[in-house]
């Protein structure tokens, strides 16, 4: 079936089989591949793209369900939060092996978009749920708590 979605400020059009993952129209048909498979079932969070400005697992949203949405991929962010996400992770070296860091930061940006200035419990709440095999947590919570503080300067 023919669906229109618009990704990152542009509308794409797409054939896609009702119930296929948006995850892979992302990838495989639009090519863009910064957002990552890595369990299929919503458990990990590599997948994590923004549906109208929340954070939600492509693996777990129908194509067809994203229609008429603004989808925002790692690719697309631009705002003062996302470039604070993206700086802070630079400035303290967050990544290791780097595969779950697209869906970290497109969380984190969720969380800072929401709530600047989280509390370490609240950092940790909001960001159960994605895995990160090198265990950075601890860097990624940094990070955050970082972002906050050069979002307010």
């Amino acid at each position: 079936m023919a669906i229109s979605l618009k990704l990152n400020g542009q509308t794409h059009q797409v054939e896609a089989d009702p119930g296929t993952p948006l995850l892979w129209v992302i990838r495989d048909e639009l090519k863009l591949t910064g957002t990552k498979f890595g369990c299929g079932v919503a458990a990990c969070g590599a997948c994590t793209v923004h549906l109208d400005g929340e954070p939600v697992r492509s693996c777990q949203t129908y194509v067809e369900d994203a229609e008429g949405a603004e989808i925002t991929t790692i690719e697309g962010l631009d705002s003062k939060v996302s470039k604070a996400v993206q700086d802070a992770w630079v400035e303290l070296d967050v990544v290791q092996c780097g595969y779950c860091q697209s869906g970290q930061i497109m969380s984190a940006v969720g969380l800072l978009s929401e709530n600047p200035r989280p509390t370490v419990e609240e950092i940790d709440d909001y960001m159960d749920g994605n895995a990160c095999r090198c265990a950075t947590y601890q860097r990624i919570r940094a990070a955050i708590q970082r972002a906050s503080e050069m979002m307010e300067a």
